[in-house]
């Protein structure tokens, strides 16, 4: 479940500019979700304009947080790369929500495991900067993150993955890819999306080369 942009975008966690009163609204409308045992954890997605100068704004919001939750923070400018972001977020038990993106991003070092708290957060967002999210990995770009996952799954009690690249339902795909990758048995319903879906995209792949070539 995503923090709304008001309290990330707009106030910019800033607690003295009621983020967190906003916040506690967001929190009071997901509370069934709690109650049901139907929430994962909150995402806190930052801005790309969320710089770290801005780390003493992110500390006071963090500390107020109420308790009982999994947290995990989005961090999308690269001047977070630096030792004091990972020591706050392991001192609130909070996740560094690790990033597959384009490279253009300058985020590589978000794709390292990095285990911040007792459970940690994964995001696929592709590696297509336009369109943003239109990107289907292939199995050689997942394979490295599945030595990753499991040795996150060696370190943590709880390892979240989400696919972003949701375009034709490329998100969909790749989960179901990546869950096979891992070893666990597919249904036979995932084993016959996954194999309609590969002769979809090749033949989309290759009708598109040959009407490049005909330009």
């Amino acid at each position: 479940m995503k923090v709304p942009e008001t309290v990330t975008h707009d106030k910019r966690l800033d607690v003295s500019k009621g983020a967190m009163a906003l916040f506690d609204e967001f929190f009071e409308k997901i509370s069934p979700l709690k109650s049901a045992n139907k929430l994962g954890a909150v995402l806190i997605q930052l801005p790309p304009s969320f710089t770290v100068k801005e780390f003493q704004n992110t500390e006071e919001f963090l500390d107020r947080l109420p308790s009982g939750y999994d947290y995990a923070i989005e961090f999308r400018n690269p001047s977070w790369n630096t030792e004091g972001p990972w020591e706050m977020l392991k001192h609130y038990n909070i996740a560094a929500v690790m990033t597959d993106s384009p490279e253009q991003d300058n985020l590589q070092f978000l794709s390292q495991a990095i285990v911040t708290a007792n459970h940690c957060f994964i995001r696929w967002h592709g590696r297509r900067v336009k369109p943003r999210y239109n990107y289907l990995y292939s199995r050689e770009e997942l394979k490295p993150w599945v030595d990753k996952v499991r040795q996150l799954s060696n370190e943590t009690a709880v390892v979240r993955g989400y696919f972003n690249n949701h375009y034709g339902a490329r998100a969909v795909v790749n989960a179901i890819e990546f869950k096979e990758m891992l070893g666990a048995v597919l249904s036979e319903k995932e084993k016959a999306l996954l194999e309609h879906a590969r002769n979809f995209f090749f033949e989309a792949s290759r009708q598109s080369t040959l009407d490049r070539s005909l330009k």
